[in-house]
């Protein structure tokens, strides 16, 4: 996909039309092309970025395994975790802010409007603005670090009776890992720039070379967290280098310019705005979880990070390979205003996400144990180790189809120029959460976290998807409504297959407390309830499984 000429059909290095051509160019792609043709158009698309999640979100396991291996749930290991909020808050609220909600779509409208020239400069400054503001953002953050990252985890180190020395190594490493945003703030809106001219591999292959950064610098680590610090920068500096020459095939023209009162630019930040809000949100339930896990204990702040990391695969894999595939076309029909086109592709989106993400989650929550045993139980990670992560694991689980879902509805406002309404509704969601855990904690631990975040997405992706529905005259309400009950239907049925092949393995002697018996049962049980969901959403609703193998 990085190879392929721009939407309008002009080849990369091709003198450029105008204004006018271009713009009616733009239209025959996303309005005249054939059905077929835009069908494998998406289908390869979505391949490429299911490709590379799935890539990427199995390194992320592979980088959970060696950190398992040579940590644990080592005290020393939850000053990191402390450690790599402030930097990712850092990139969040400018880049992360910038590249889905407020570049894709103005891009999108600036070259539709105005031509290439127009919406080149517009990414120039773009991308100057933030990459400046993330250095200018990070170097403030390096000056307070010493003031901020107590308040982050106040029980960090207080049951070893380590806390000064936990809290100044985590203080080190805050210093050390703020390299990596100012990286990010230019790669995230590379990955912007390239996914708006739907350039999806290299995009694809830098979440994978972070991922390596942080795998080398686990293994070389020698027993200290400092190395997986620098493995966090070397990452970081790869996810940027990956995409610099797939530039070139989209024809960009860089110029260094801040061209900040240009309607296009103005347009970014207003959009931009709310969307900070909704990512401080974000990001504030994860400090809040941190926040609460440490008064449980220092291992609680890592056992947190595992579930969280191990639930994020199938959402990665599933709700946002999905989404960001879609969301260029998304905001394609929502430049063009055909709400009608709109509506019919975030519909089938969802439907496709929840169809592949429900079963995703029982499976999880059933093979949980397992799953960790045989994903993580080696080394300084023991048996008491596995409990914890287990413990939040399942509730994590639960809430699976819910983050998935609420990729795919975000990106629909998105499309609309409409950032306050997602963000509105996930400030609420922040609230809720944050109830939830100080109600939870105590007289449930880790569980009552994890159950926390899980009921918030779950109230969240119902607002979302009440409010989208309204705004666009429905989401194909019979077919949507169709898929969730086959759906629901066929996930049971998979439940039970797998209940029943586990209660078989026990009986036959296959010991779940090993990691090769554990192995078999992932991989009996699992296979088993694959097919019989297979074979009951097809008798419930053949029409989802063609949705998902013919998009």
């Amino acid at each position: 996909m990085a190879d392929a000429p721009p939407p309008s059909g002009t080849p990369p290095h091709a003198p450029h039309p105008s204004r006018r051509s271009t713009g009616e160019g733009f239209r025959r792609f996303i309005e005249r092309a054939p059905e077929s043709s835009a069908g494998r158009f998406f289908l390869s698309a979505a391949f490429v970025v299911a490709a590379g999640f799935v890539l990427s979100r199995l390194l992320g396991l592979v980088r959970s395994v060696v950190i398992a291996h040579a940590f644990g749930t080592d005290p020393e290991l939850a000053a990191f975790w402390v450690a790599v909020r402030l930097p990712d808050l850092v990139f969040q609220l400018l880049a992360g802010a910038t590249l889905s909600a407020a570049f894709i779509p103005t891009f999108s409208r600036v070259l539709l409007r105005s031509g290439e020239d127009a919406a080149w400069r517009l990414a120039s400054s773009a991308l100057n603005i933030i990459a400046t503001a993330t250095l200018v953002l990070a170097a403030l953050a390096y000056v307070f670090t010493p003031t901020i990252v107590p308040l982050l985890a106040p029980g960090l180190g207080d049951a070893t009776g380590q806390q000064e020395e936990l809290r100044a190594l985590a203080i080190h490493l805050t210093r050390l890992m703020l390299i990596s945003p100012i990286f990010f703030g230019a790669s995230g809106m590379l990955t912007g720039i390239l996914n708006a001219r739907h350039h999806f591999l290299a995009p694809a292959l830098a979440p994978i070379l972070y991922n390596l950064g942080i795998i080398v610098g686990a293994a070389f680590a020698d027993g200290r967290v400092e190395g997986l610090a620098w493995g966090v920068v070397g990452g970081a500096a790869a996810h940027l280098l990956v995409q610099v020459p797939a530039l070139r095939s989209t024809g960009m023209r860089w110029s260094p310019s801040f061209d900040v009162f240009s309607d296009g630019v103005q347009e970014v930040l207003r959009l931009m705005g709310p969307r900070v809000l909704g990512l401080a949100a974000s990001q504030l339930n994860f400090i809040a979880a941190i926040f609460f896990a440490s008064f449980v204990s220092d291992e609680a702040i890592s056992a947190l990070n595992y579930a969280f990391l191990m639930m994020m695969m199938p959402v990665g894999v599933i709700g946002m390979a999905i989404s960001t595939a879609v969301f260029p076309t998304l905001a394609q029909h929502g430049a063009s205003q055909d709400l009608s086109a709109l509506r019919t592709a975030v519909s089938k989106s969802l439907r496709q996400i929840l169809f592949l993400a429900v079963p995703a989650s029982a499976g999880l929550i059933i093979l949980a144990t397992p799953s960790v045993r045989v994903l993580l139980e080696r080394g300084a990670f023991d048996v008491e180790s596995t409990e914890l992560v287990v413990a939040a694991l399942a509730l994590y689980a639960a809430g699976i189809a819910a983050h998935s879902g609420i990729e795919i509805l975000s990106r629909g406002f998105y499309a609309l120029a409409d950032t306050r309404t997602p963000v509105a509704i996930a400030v609420a969601a922040m609230v809720l959460n944050l109830a939830l855990s100080a109600a939870l904690v105590a007289p449930f631990g880790l569980r009552g976290l994890a159950g926390a975040a899980s009921i918030t997405a779950f109230v969240e992706f119902g607002l979302l998807l009440w409010v989208l529905s309204t705004r666009l005259g429905g989401l194909e309400r019979r077919a949507l409504t169709r898929t969730v009950g086959s759906t629901l239907a066929a996930t049971a049925t998979l439940s039970v297959i797998m209940v029943l092949a586990l209660v078989a393995l026990s009986a036959a002697g296959v010991d779940g407390a090993t990691t090769l018996g554990s192995l078999v049962r992932i991989v009996v049980a699992g296979t088993l309830g694959l097919v019989a969901f297979g074979v009951a959403g097809y008798l419930a609703n053949r029409d989802d499984l063609r949705m998902v193998a013919r998009p």
